[in-house]
């Protein structure tokens, strides 16, 4: 039995601490293990060799800096996870290796707000088959990230908007999935997953604290503060889009007036060009013909961009994140509305904070969310599992 301040506690957290760098990391070099840890090089090398010994990572030559150096990463066969995202209109299932590897991925159109136990069947049957797919057996899911687009309430783990998606009040996502493919489920919604994606994969590497903008048929925000995921006590922030801007402006569902969501989400924005580009429009024909150059698209655009910009300035002088990413279809649109946000900005924020600001579109697209939810299952996920086949068994505490 380790005893706390022996020399097998510290060499098992010091284990820990390597292998937990390496996980959220996807793979590192020895000197950035040994940087992001605090532990000495000779310390990093001692593990890394009995961490490779015991089938926990894996080890390839690499370069860093013009110099030979080792890179590392969890073993591809320790375990996969998989990332599951309900959006208002599509399902997406991904299957990803413990070294940040995506095996396997898929979309297919979905309407969520119809019926949770359609969306859980046809999630149920797309995980199996994404599964059967790799030729990895189901023994070897350690967990399933799960995205919605509504707030999650953390008390109860329901949604706690009903207005949101009606057809799932009262559902317990994490249960429901879990409960018919016996493994963890962590839920989280999708805005949350979006910027947990973009930090680990995309535009977000290399920051500790950012905004993630998602807009769509609402507009949400996932905040990192200090590389974690923000969600409040009651897992609703980030809830950008009830930010007032007119007291007096159009009825949002939320019952409020003037949402910054009445002036930008898709189902507000799309009905002032159907008079002039007719019905069936999508945010995705609006931004291609923006970037076309129609000019009533590229106004509405525009106009958009200094809505966000104006919430995005709110975000600046509470929190001061360095970094804004924008994800959803809207990205495509490029400077045509990351210009119009950053005026804003300049224009809201206190100057301090906007100077230090860079806003970019998200590097992922659409697949932010379900990449995210595999960044979930990796961040939540303890390290004793993969530390089974590296540790001698621990003598028991009671007999």
């Amino acid at each position: 039995m380790e005893t706390p301040g022996s020399q097998t506690s510290l060499h098992r957290a010091n284990l820990e601490r390597v292998v937990r760098a390496v996980r959220m990391a996807g793979s590192l070099t020895q000197a950035e293990i040994a940087r992001s840890t605090g532990l000495s090089a000779a310390t990093v090398s001692n593990i890394v060799r009995e961490l490779k010994d015991g089938g926990t990572v894996e080890v390839t030559p690499t370069s860093a800096g013009g110099r030979r150096a080792r890179s590392v990463s969890l073993s591809g066969d320790a375990g996969i996870v998989i990332g599951v995202d309900f959006g208002h209109t599509h399902l997406r299932v991904a299957v990803g290796n413990l070294a940040h590897q995506v095996l396997a991925e898929e979309s297919e159109p979905l309407d969520v707000d119809a019926s949770s136990a359609e969306g859980f069947d046809r999630a149920e049957v797309l995980v199996n088959r994404l599964i059967a797919a790799t030729g990895i057996g189901p023994d070897k899911i350690i967990g399933i990230g799960l995205g919605v687009p509504g707030p999650i309430d953390v008390e109860s783990g329901t949604l706690g908007s009903t207005s949101i998606l009606p057809g799932w009040t009262g559902i317990n996502p994490s249960e429901e999935l879990s409960g018919r493919l016996g493994v963890p489920v962590y839920v989280d919604n999708d805005a949350n997953l979006g910027a947990l994606g973009e930090l680990v994969w995309g535009s977000g590497r290399g920051v500790k604290d950012l905004a993630y903008i998602k807009v769509a048929s609402g507009v949400g925000a996932g905040l990192v503060i200090d590389g974690t995921i923000y969600r409040g006590p009651g897992g609703t922030a980030g809830e950008i889009g009830h930010i007032t801007l007119d007291e007096s402006g159009p009825v949002c569902r939320c019952g409020n007036r003037g949402c910054l969501e009445t002036f930008t989400a898709a189902r507000y924005v799309l009905p002032l060009l159907q008079p002039s580009h007719g019905p069936g429009l999508t945010m995705e024909r609006v931004v291609q013909l923006a970037r076309e150059g129609d000019p009533g698209c590229r106004r509405v655009i525009g106009d958009v961009g200094r809505h966000i910009g104006s919430g995005v300035a709110n975000l600046c002088n509470l929190l001061n994140p360095s970094r804004v990413v924008l994800g959803g279809s809207l990205a495509e649109a490029g400077e045509l509305v990351l210009g119009p946000i950053r005026d804003s900005v300049s224009r809201y924020a206190i100057p301090s904070a906007a100077r230090q600001l860079s806003v970019l579109p998200g590097a992922l697209g659409g697949r932010a969310e379900v990449l995210g939810a595999l960044a979930l299952v990796l961040s939540e996920m303890g390290d004793s599992t993969l530390l089974e086949s590296t540790l001698p068994a621990a003598t028991p505490a009671f007999t």
